[in-house]
C-alpha cells in the first residue's frame, strides 16, 4: 500500500527540496497543504504516515497577526502526542518546539547563508549523511527555541546551540533548510527579496555562489538522510 506524505508549506517556493525525490524513492505519495489557505481540520494531517511542516517568514509565536498558527500548532501537538512521525524545518522546527511547551523567540544574530554545524554524538547517528560528508547547511533565520523537555539536542553552531532536536524515533526538527537546493534557492532569492536587501553583508550574488559551491553536497546528503531516518529512526 503506498505511502502518504504530505507537507504543510507556507510560501509555494520554500517546498520539499531534494526531500521529494528521497521520498518518491521509497514509495511515498506526496502532497501539499497550504497554510493560512488549507483547513488544519482535514484528517489526512494526521492520518498521513509523515508529516512535514516547512520553513516560512513568520514567527512561530505571531498568531495575532496569522490565526492559523494556533490551529498548526494543535495539529502538530496531537501527533507528537500519538508519535506520529513528523519532520520540521525552521519555522516548522519551531512549531515543533512550541507544541512541546519550548519558548520560540528572536535570537541575536540572523543567519542567512551556508554554514557547518557541531553535531552531538546522537547528531552523528541521526544525521550521520550529512555530517559524515562534512556538508554545509542552509541557515536562513532570525529566531531561536529553546530545547524541548525530553528532546535530544543533534547539532549546535556559534551562534546557536539548539540547531536541530529529535524526540524519540518518531520527531525531527531542524532549524536549518536541509532540504534546500542550489535551482530552488533561485525562488528564494525572488521571495525573499526584501529581506536578503536589509541584512547587512548578505547578498544575492554571494548567497548564488555559495549555494553553487555548497548545495550538491547538501543535496546529495540530505536524501540520504532523510531515507535513513524513514528506515530506522521513524516507523513506516
Amino acid at each position: 500500500m503506498t505511502k502518504l506524505a504530505l507537507a504543510i508549506r507556507h510560501v509555494h517556493f520554500e517546498d520539499l527540496g531534494s526531500f521529494r525525490p528521497a521520498l518518491e524513492t521509497l514509495g511515498y505519495r506526496i502532497g501539499y497543504r497550504e497554510a493560512g489557505l488549507d483547513s488544519f481540520a482535514d484528517p489526512a494531517l494526521m492520518d498521513a504516515d509523515l508529516l512535514v511542516v516547512l520553513g516560512g517568514p513568520i514567527g512561530a509565536y505571531e498568531e495575532a497577526s496569522y490565526p492559523f498558527l494556533s490551529d498548526e500548532i494543535a495539529v502538530i501537538e496531537r501527533r507528537l502526542a500519538e508519535r506520529r512521525p513528523i519532520i520540521g524545518i525552521c519555522l516548522g522546527a519551531q512549531l515543533m518546539a512550541r507544541a512541546l511547551g519550548a519558548r520560540v523567540y528572536p535570537g541575536g544574530v540572523k543567519e542567512i547563508g551556508y554554514g557547518r554545524l557541531t553535531y552531538t554524538l546522537e547528531g552523528e547517528q541521526v544525521l550521520a549523511p550529512v555530517a559524515e560528508a562534512g556538508a554545509a547547511v542552509l541557515h536562513w533565520h532570525g529566531d531561536t527555541f529553546d530545547l524541548p523537555t525530553g528532546a535530544v539536542r543533534l547539532a549546535s553552531n556559534t551562534h546557536y546551540e539548539n540547531q536541530a532536536f529529535a524526540l524519540g524515533d518518531y520527531a525531527l526538527a531542524t532549524q536549518f533548510h536541509i532540504e534546500a537546493t542550489a535551482a530552488g534557492l533561485e525562488r528564494w532569492f525572488i521571495g525573499h527579496t526584501l529581506e536578503i536587501a536589509t541584512t547587512e553583508g548578505v547578498d544575492v550574488p554571494a548567497l548564488r555562489a555559495q549555494a553553487a559551491q555548497e548545495g550538491p553536497a547538501l543535496e546529495s546528503a540530505a536524501g540520504e538522510t532523510l531515507k535513513q531516518w524513514l528506515r530506522v529512526g521513524a516507523p513506516v
